[in-house]
């Protein structure tokens, strides 16, 4: 156990370094010239604004970048490693929360959604997750239409904890599940505080 703490320190490290990189941001800049966060509305160098600022290009160059910088360092982790020890579920979050407060830019980020459904990805043939978010995400879209996108996605990570926390038996994944889903949930309930309290003024 003690010969494998360094590797899961150092993926997770790695992870966290790779999800600190804000691809909207970047490609952006690079194809068009502007700053995701000043010229957007929330201020999120994501997936959507891309598309919405950057134009479809520039959106599916960030979606990709996004999946695989979440999917890569759990996938190399769980091949070379495995997946049954609880130090696991830092190496499935630390993506995430580098999206979420990217050591490039000073603590700030993005929402970290495409890049959740990118460690979800590196779980594979393990699709419960996976499966459970996206589900949820049609539910809150299709059936219960929740707006703005922001309950919508809070709804949807909190119904991801709850199903893995009745159905997810590896804790390894179940706590790195509650962990990221726990990072965006904050990062969504920020602008939505926000705004309910400008709204009562």
């Amino acid at each position: 156990m003690r010969n494998v703490i360094p590797g899961y320190i150092l993926f997770t490290v790695l992870g966290y370094l790779s999800g600190s990189i804000l691809f909207g941001k970047v490609f952006s800049g690079l194809m068009k010239g502007i700053d995701l966060t000043a010229v957007s509305d929330d201020g999120n160098p994501g997936t959507f604004n891309a598309f919405r600022y950057g134009g479809i290009m520039c959106g599916i160059f960030t979606l990709l970048a996004d999946l695989l910088k979440g999917c890569l360092p759990v996938t190399a982790c769980r091949s070379y490693l495995g997946s049954g020890c609880l130090l696991f579920a830092f190496v499935m979050a630390a993506p995430v929360f580098g999206h979420a407060f990217s050591v490039f830019y000073h603590g700030e980020g993005g929402k970290a959604i495409a890049v959740s459904f990118g460690v979800l990805l590196g779980l594979l043939p393990n699709a419960f997750p996976l499966l459970a978010l996206a589900g949820f995400y049609l539910f809150f879209s299709l059936v219960i239409r929740l707006t703005p996108h922001a309950k919508r996605s809070v709804c949807a990570f909190l119904g991801l904890i709850f199903s893995c926390i009745l159905f997810e038996k590896r804790r390894s994944v179940l706590l790195g599940c509650i962990m990221l889903a726990g990072t965006v949930i904050y990062k969504h309930c920020i602008p939505l505080i926000y705004h309910d309290t400008r709204t009562d003024v």
